[in-house]
């Protein structure tokens, strides 16, 4: 499901990536609705476009993502 940017972003609290720095590779933020939505977007294009999902999604998806 994606969603628009609503705003700034910053009614969401987001979460980089332990394997992101600053000046190292690009990497994925995530931050947890109230609503029980996850949202995920591209760190490098804040202000662009988020993908929501809901926890079984998320918890479908976290076992390919550990595997990389």
């Amino acid at each position: 499901m994606t969603n628009p940017p609503t705003g700034n972003g910053s009614a969401l609290e987001w979460f980089k990536s332990s394997y992101s720095t600053n000046d190292g590779p690009d990497c994925v933020e995530v931050a947890f609705a109230p609503e029980q939505t996850i949202h995920v977007r591209d760190s490098k294009h804040a202000q662009g476009p988020q993908l929501a999902f809901g926890p079984q999604q998320w918890a479908a998806f976290l076992p390919h993502a550990a595997h990389r």
